[in-house]
């Protein structure tokens, strides 16, 4: 069993996975907006970011829960970016704190 951590790879993982779900976030809203140009970006921008995490925690499985991490912290981040007022497009998001069922 390999556990081994270097503690850059593991920064670097979490950095990637937040990095890429937030464009995931990004791409799924351009996609919903039906923004052809921007959906293609950051689908695009989407895999480039995607590649860094898989190859690197393919070689020790214990980069996924840095991968799970990273991934929890893009999908916050980016709706907050997208339910800033000075962002949305005159429409309130209701708020999800995680306690509606």
């Amino acid at each position: 069993m390999h556990l081994h951590v270097a503690p850059l790879t593991a920064f670097g993982v979490v950095a990637a996975t937040a990095a890429t779900d937030a464009v995931y976030v990004m791409f799924s809203s351009a996609v919903l907006q039906k923004r052809r140009v921007s959906a293609a970006n950051w689908s695009g921008l989407w895999y480039l970011l995607s590649s860094f995490a898989v190859i690197s925690y393919t070689q020790n499985w214990v980069y996924v829960l840095f991968a799970a991490v990273g991934s929890w912290l893009g999908a916050y981040a980016s709706i907050t970016f997208l339910r800033h007022p000075r962002l949305r497009s005159g429409r309130s998001a209701p708020a999800d704190d995680g306690t509606a069922a």
